[in-house]
């Protein structure tokens, strides 16, 4: 779920959540899609780079 909050966030959204194993979300700023991925991705580099 905090991936899927990033991401909302990078689109100009609120929220996002769900399950643990499944989340959904979205956001106003569809045109600012590169950016959400780029946030999960970094995230997820973080997240990795932590371990």
């Amino acid at each position: 779920m905090d991936l899927v909050k990033q991401a909302v966030a990078a689109l100009g959204g609120q929220g996002g959540g769900g399950r643990p194993d499944m989340a959904q979300g979205g956001g106003p700023e569809a045109d600012k899609a590169d950016g959400a991925v780029a946030a999960v991705r970094d995230a997820l580099s973080s997240s990795v780079a932590a371990a």
